[in-house]
């Protein structure tokens, strides 16, 4: 599994209403088209509200 850099992950978050859960970051992004490898590493980041999209790239990063 590749590991897709936060700045691509981002472009399919674009829009999310922050604060949200990781359920509706999953669900946005699948939504915008994102890739399977996309998708599988926002489900491996902690079930939580995230504030904004830096605490978004930061959990992303280290899934």
């Amino acid at each position: 599994m590749s590991q897709p850099n936060p700045i691509q992950m981002q472009k399919y978050l674009s829009g999310v209403d922050y604060p949200c859960g990781k359920e509706d970051l999953v669900r946005h992004a699948r939504e915008k088209g994102a890739d399977d490898d996309v998708l599988r590493h926002l489900e491996n980041i902690p079930d939580r509200t995230y504030d904004g999209p830096n605490a978004v790239s930061a959990e992303f990063s280290k899934s």
